[in-house]
């Protein structure tokens, strides 16, 4: 049986259902006010001068009904790199169709087909997907805290900074 949806990278005209989807998924995730994307901010992550957002979407009689948004990291101990999940998020339509198993699938071939070793991401401890994710063989990362800087704390730390470190490249 043929899927009622395609799998594709993101164009720029996808933009700005991508951008209503992480909308929706900060709404899902009770962070609305939390989320500030604009359409221009992810038009230059993703096909800007110097693009570190990749992305994906299912697509369903022409309109995106999911995305998955994802950047490179690098495991020093595996010496190659890997995907960063950030946002992985099915339009309640189209859940159930296999979109969300679709869009992971294609990171997956992603990662066999350039060598990179592993896929990775983080989600809510509530999230019903968790069971989604333990069949599919992802596994709870053990005794791995993850830490986050923002805001007034990032911006101190930063005036910490050498006024002779090299920011840029």
């Amino acid at each position: 049986m043929t899927p009622a949806f395609t799998i594709r990278p993101v164009r720029p005209e996808d933009v700005p259902a991508v951008v209503a989807m992480v909308h929706e998924l900060a709404d899902f995730e009770r962070a609305a006010a939390s989320c500030h994307l604009t359409s221009d901010q992810l038009h230059e992550a993703l096909f800007g001068s110097r693009p570190a957002l990749y992305g994906h979407v299912a697509v369903a009689a022409g309109e995106p009904v999911g995305m998955a948004l994802w950047f490179l990291n690098f495991s020093t101990w595996e010496g190659t790199h890997g995907v960063y999940l950030e946002d992985l998020y099915v339009r309640p339509s189209a859940r159930g169709s296999g979109a969300g198993a679709a869009l992971l699938a294609t990171l997956a071939a992603v990662c066999v087909e350039r060598g990179y070793q592993r896929m990775e991401w983080v989600m809510l401890d509530w999230n019903p997907a968790a069971e989604f994710y333990a069949a599919i063989g992802a596994t709870v990362t053990e005794d791995w805290v993850p830490y986050r800087l923002t805001g007034r704390a990032l911006r101190r730390l930063a005036e910490r900074a050498s006024p002779t470190s090299a920011v840029s490249r």
